[in-house]
């Protein structure tokens, strides 16, 4: 692989926001009954246009109650754009319950699929063709593939928000330092090292939906990692095994960790009167 360009392709797919915001709760319990009323109406409204298109669509977007002190609501969104990403910021605000949260943090990304294993594979046949790296008689070969696995793994890159009750979110990067630096190590070893930290995913795979977003250029890590189930045991399990993987052991920088519990739509009036539908 020497000889061949270092970057395993990827494929991207739905664009990702998330949300954090912490709740005034004493502005709101300043507030009038019967506007409240109206106020939760209107945000339920709201968020019910954001979740789906129409009763049949996939839930693009989620609302959780988060756990602890770093924020109390989060909202999940999966979309086609950055445009349609930023309406949602902007038909939010124009929401009164809006007056009531304060954004404490976000995250913008967008569903990547890492390829290490075709690409090499893509990468070899483009050579056996006599065409150079990044010559157009190449790029016309990467371009071809790509489309065929896009294609092929649509439901994987347009993904709908999963039906589980908890969600765990956080963002990560590969190590860059002077002494341990993923980014110069040969393509061979990365594959390797990845298709066993993959393996450990698969076998979660049946308890935790996994929804991996990259995020270079976008945020301030290099990847979004969503994990969604209706265990949450399930992440401490998952992750611990990973961090003996190799790739986390040696690789691995995380940020913080963010778990939050699915609410409803239709269960909002309830949080905001300190009621956790399940």
């Amino acid at each position: 692989m020497a000889e061949f360009p270092p970057v395993p392709l990827t494929l991207e797919g739905s664009f990702v926001l998330h949300q954090f915001f912490r709740f005034d709760w004493k502005s709101w319990r300043a507030c009038a009954a019967g506007e409240r009323q109206k106020i939760v109406a209107e945000a339920v409204a709201a968020m019910k246009t954001f979740e789906r298109e129409n009763a049949d669509s996939p839930v693009h977007s989620a609302l959780y109650s988060e756990l602890g002190h770093k924020a109390d609501l989060i909202l999940v969104h999966f979309r086609d754009s950055l445009e349609a990403l930023n309406q949602i910021e902007l038909d939010l605000a124009q929401t009164r319950l809006h007056d009531f949260v304060t954004p404490v943090h976000s995250y913008v990304s967008v569903v990547e699929l890492g390829l290490y294993e075709s690409t090499r594979k893509t990468y070899e046949a483009a050579a056996a063709k006599g065409f150079a790296p990044h010559s157009p008689e190449w790029n016309a070969e990467m371009a071809a593939s790509m489309k065929r696995s896009a294609e092929a793994m649509a439901p994987r890159l347009y993904p709908a928000i999963p039906d589980t009750k908890y969600l765990c979110f956080y963002p990560m990067d590969r190590k860059r330092g002077e002494g341990v630096n993923w980014y110069t190590v040969p393509y061979a070893e990365r594959q390797r090292m990845m298709h066993e930290h993959g393996m450990i995913g698969r076998r979660y795979g049946d308890q935790v939906r996994q929804i991996i977003s990259g995020s270079i250029g976008m945020d301030d890590w290099e990847w979004g990692v969503d994990l969604f189930a209706d265990d949450p045991i399930a992440f401490k399990k998952l992750i611990y095994e990973m961090r003996f993987d190799e790739v986390s052991a040696v690789y691995a920088l995380f940020g913080q960790f963010f778990i939050g519990v699915r609410l409803p739509v239709e269960g909002l009036g309830g949080w905001l009167s300190g009621k956790l539908l399940h």
